[in-house]
C-alpha cells in the first residue's frame, strides 16, 4: 500500500526528487521488516535534521522499503546531493556501530512532475525510479563496501556536481548507462558520499 505524506503539489513543478531503497527487505520475515521501516524513518529524519533539511516538507510517497520524496522547490540541490548524502551515510554508520546495519540505494533526479491519483506523475519521478531500480546500482552496493551508494542521473551531473558547490566531487562518480523497457537511461554512480574528504 502506498502512503502519501506532505504538502500537495499545485501543477506541474520543476523539483528534485529523491528515492532511497534498503538492501534485502524483502528477504526479511514481517517483524524484521517492521524494523527496519523504523531504523529506514529515524535514519532519513535524522539526516535530513543534520543537514538542516525539513522533511515535514518533503512530499512523501511511502514503499515500504523506501520513498519517494521531492523536496520543496528552495531546497539547495548541490546542498542536498552533498550533505543530505554524507549525513544518512553517517546515521547508517552509526546503526552499524549499533549492530544493526541497514544498506541502501539512493537515487537523485531533477525534473517535471506533478500529483495524480494515483502517486506522482511526470518525468522526474519515473526516471529517478529507474535509476534507483537499476541492476548496476544493485551490483554496485552489493560489492561496496560502504552502507550506502548513490546514482544521480546525468542531467543532475552535468547541472549540479560539475559546479563542485558544497565540495562536491565529481571524481567520485562513475558513469554507467543502462536499458530499460526500452529506453536507455544516463546516470552517475558514487558509492558513498561524494564530498571530498
Amino acid at each position: 500500500m502506498t502512503t502519501d505524506t506532505m504538502t500537495p503539489l499545485d501543477g506541474l513543478v520543476y523539483r528534485l526528487v529523491v528515492a532511497v531503497d534498503v538492501e534485502g527487505y524483502s528477504k526479511l520475515d514481517a517483524l524484521d521488516q517492521s524494523l527496519v521501516q523504523s531504523r529506514l524513518g529515524e535514519a532519513m529524519d535524522l539526516a535530513a535534521h543534520h543537514a538542516g533539511l525539513d522533511r515535514s516538507h518533503w512530499y512523501r510517497q511511502l514503499r515500504g522499503d523506501g520513498e519517494l520524496a521531492v523536496l520543496p522547490a528552495d531546497a539547495d540541490t548541490a546542498w542536498v546531493v552533498a550533505h543530505f548524502t554524507e549525513r544518512l551515510a553517517a546515521a547508517l554508520a552509526e546503526l552499524r556501530r549499533a549492530g544493526t546495519p541497514l544498506r541502501m540505494r539512493v537515487a537523485m533526479h531533477c525534473g517535471t512532475l506533478t500529483a495524480g491519483r494515483f502517486g506522482l506523475v511526470g518525468d522526474a519521478p519515473i526516471v529517478t525510479s529507474r535509476l534507483l531500480d537499476a541492476k548496476v546500482v544493485r551490483r554496485e552496493l552489493a560489492l561496496a563496501d560502504s552502507d550506502l551508494v548513490l546514482i544521480i542521473s546525468e542531467r543532475l551531473f552535468d547541472d549540479v556536481v560539475r559546479t563542485r558547490f558544497h565540495d562536491l566531487d565529481p571524481n567520485m562518480f562513475r558513469a554507467t548507462r543502462f536499458r530499460v523497457k526500452g529506453i536507455s537511461y544516463a546516470g552517475y554512480l558514487c558509492p558513498g558520499p561524494p564530498r571530498r574528504g
